[in-house]
């Protein structure tokens, strides 16, 4: 069986204006459009063409959600919890309502994610820098009480990323996040060289949120530019935010995010901290090979798998195992089943295929992405 799926997109403030309407080729609505949901997540189920929802197809089965996302501006510093951490959380958090919003966990399941450049370029914070790197990038900043005190809790023994995430989130008072944010201004307008690009994206965040604690927490964090075409895996504890562009996004379906800042959802500091992977590394972008017809973005969890195809005149079928999703993101395109005729796909649409279909035929001349339960 397959259905067409659509939705509203979601009008968080991040969103941007011209990225969705762009890509599915319609004027811009004037409001900020920020991701949009196709799955049976509770939160925001899909439309189903000829009425209904997707959550009565599947019944709330689905192991994944996929996302178009359009980040106009930085999203919130966030982390996501292993599946043990998050049924502890669930479990502690029982006897708040569901939308509480001191709530930290909305269900009892992991999120860990994948995202994929769709526009040319997708900027990000993906990670804790190695504290030896931050120590270098700080020499730039000058010497001030702020910035020296920043350093003094960097320049400490033991786990000293969560304490020093803790201080800024917690302790650090007003007069010296701004004195650190103005010295990364000035390191910033004087070029810094090997850290210039980071330094211009932290005080981009700053301009996006004048203050905020969480601008630090950028400062301590991975400066990431994908390329079209390239993704990254953001596992249970990796510390994140998007910062600006287009993407197609996969997780697991939950809706567990706790907060650090750069935004005025509720931040839990403790919370945070105890399911905060302070492990540094470098950035393992995804930068897959075309092999023929098909890309695939390899994740090292069960929930979910995705890959894109490209068809050029010569239908190309893909063999799937579990409920899938095709999303076209390029192009002119149709899906056909083993029993179905061929379904029209638009820029920025869904065809759902239950599980009974075993092989999708991609035809026509564009690009789709192809979403399945993982191995």
């Amino acid at each position: 069986m397959l259905l067409s799926l659509t939705n509203v997109p979601r009008n968080y403030s991040w969103g941007s204006t011209t990225l969705l309407a762009g890509f599915e080729g319609r004027e811009p609505s004037g409001a900020p459009e920020a991701e949009v949901w196709f799955g049976d997540h509770p939160g925001d189920p899909s439309d189903v063409d000829g009425g209904g929802t997707l959550d009565a197809v599947t019944e709330g089965t689905l192991p994944y959600l996929l996302k178009l996302l359009a980040a106009g501006g930085p999203l919130s510093i966030q982390v996501h919890p292993t599946i043990e951490q998050a049924r502890d959380g669930w479990s502690r958090e029982a006897a708040l309502a569901p939308d509480d919003p001191h709530r930290n966990y909305r269900d009892d399941n992991h999120k860990p994610e994948l995202i994929v450049a769709l526009s040319d370029t997708f900027e990000a914070l993906s990670g804790l820098r190695p504290v030896t790197e931050t120590r270098r990038m700080l020499d730039v900043l000058g010497a001030a009480p702020a910035v020296l005190a920043l350093r003094d809790r960097l320049d400490g023994s033991g786990d000293v990323l969560r304490g020093t995430i803790g201080w800024i989130l917690s302790e650090a008072e007003p007069e010296e996040i701004g004195e650190i944010i103005a010295a990364v201004r000035t390191a910033a307008d004087a070029g810094s060289g090997e850290w210039a690009a980071v330094l211009r994206a932290v005080v981009d965040v700053a301009d996006a949120f004048p203050g905020d604690p969480g601008v630090i927490v950028a400062l301590l964090m991975n400066h990431v530019v994908l390329r079209r075409g390239e993704g990254i895996f953001l596992r249970a504890g990796l510390l994140h935010a998007y910062l600006a562009g287009l993407g197609v996004e996969i997780m697991a379906a939950s809706d567990n995010v706790l907060r650090g800042g750069l935004t005025p959802k509720h931040i839990d500091v403790p919370e945070l901290l105890s399911v905060l992977d302070t492990t540094t590394e470098e950035v393992p972008v995804l930068r897959p090979e075309v092999v023929g017809a098909t890309t695939s973005y390899p994740v090292p969890i069960p929930d979910f798998a995705l890959r894109r195809v490209t068809v050029a005149g010569e239908p190309v079928v893909i063999e799937v195992a579990g409920p899938a999703m095709v999303l076209g993101t390029a192009g002119d395109i149709a899906v056909s089943g083993a029993d179905t005729p061929q379904h029209p796909l638009a820029v920025g649409a869904v065809v759902f295929a239950s599980a009974d279909e075993r092989s999708l035929e991609i035809s026509g001349n564009g690009e789709a992405f192809i979403a399945t339960p993982g191995r």
